[in-house]
């Protein structure tokens, strides 16, 4: 389907992605159509190995290091654009870069393998909601825009992949893996470029991985107009983690969104509260995502 110009969700470690051939104009803005996505947010662009990434992206030496530590894996880097490297310049969003992933998922890997394309792949949701982490959300969310959904069960990371330039190595999205083990790996601390003033890589906007309800965050007591998500020693209606653990947090912070959300709706509240979570390690990408999705809505 995906070689055909189709659109299939599929499931990765991160979240699900909503898959097309990177290289054809018309099935990439099929994405935007499907997603409700602004033409100046660029695509991520997954790959089955580093020699096909190379094929599409100028590495430096920070980048083949960070290549080498955390490929296959829920790594993203941006990096400047190939000569002939063919993609659609709809994928890059008019940008001289490109943002290409090697996923670690072995279901992901084996689409990659069948389609025989660079795949271009954001979250497979409507832009601006809750990213999917489970077939069930991709149905709910995208409906019949997508030919098909690779139904893999929950994704076990939950959050995105981090995103990094590497010159100088900075983090342009938080994700699923620390900014720690990004400085442990390169001998560098990275610099923080989460909220530019231009939009260089996915999941920069202010607004982002937004439920229907408003979101209040580090709330440590219910209230009878909200569902309480709690964390840790912060006990809610649903919880990210009853034992406070980050790994835990940010695979269920998603799906937990998403259940907030549907139950809300059930007993009549009006909003979605939701337990501090420390902000270090993946702490930091489940607060970044927390903090998005209560941002004023555009």
């Amino acid at each position: 389907m995906i070689a055909r110009g189709g659109l299939v969700a599929f499931p990765t470690e991160t979240v699900y992605g909503l898959g097309a051939d990177a290289t054809d104009p018309a099935a990439v803005a099929r994405i935007y159509a499907a997603k409700g996505r602004p033409s100046n947010n660029p695509l991520i662009v997954h790959v089955v190995d580093q020699m096909a990434a190379e094929r599409l992206a100028v590495f430096d030496a920070t980048a083949r290091l960070l290549a080498a530590v955390f490929w296959p894996g829920p790594l993203t880097l941006v990096l400047p654009l190939r000569d002939g490297h063919g993609l659609a310049s709809a994928v890059t969003a008019g940008l001289s870069t490109v943002a290409v992933r090697v996923p670690a998922s072995p279901l992901a890997r084996r689409v990659l393998l069948a389609a025989g394309v660079p795949v271009a792949a954001p979250s497979a949701n409507r832009s601006g909601r809750i990213s999917p982490t489970r077939a069930d959300h991709v149905a709910a969310g995208l409906g019949e825009t997508v030919d098909a959904i690779v139904d893999g069960g929950p994704c076990p990371v939950g959050v995105e992949s981090t995103i990094v330039a590497t010159d100088p190595l900075r983090v342009l999205r938080d994700g699923g893996i620390p900014r720690e083990a990004l400085a442990l790996a390169s001998g560098t601390a990275p610099m923080a470029d989460t909220a530019p003033a231009a939009l260089q890589a996915p999941g920069q906007s202010a607004s982002h991985y937004a439920p229907v309800r408003p979101v209040r965050l580090d709330v440590r007591m219910r209230t009878d107009d909200a569902i309480l998500i709690g964390f840790g020693d912060v006990e809610g209606e649903l919880t990210l983690s009853v034992t406070g653990d980050p790994a835990e947090a940010a695979a269920s912070v998603f799906a937990v969104l998403h259940d907030a959300d549907a139950l809300a709706a059930r007993l009549g509240r009006t909003r979605i509260d939701v337990a501090p979570v420390p902000e270090d390690g993946l702490g930091r990408a489940i607060n970044d995502r927390l903090r998005r999705a209560a941002a004023p809505r555009a």
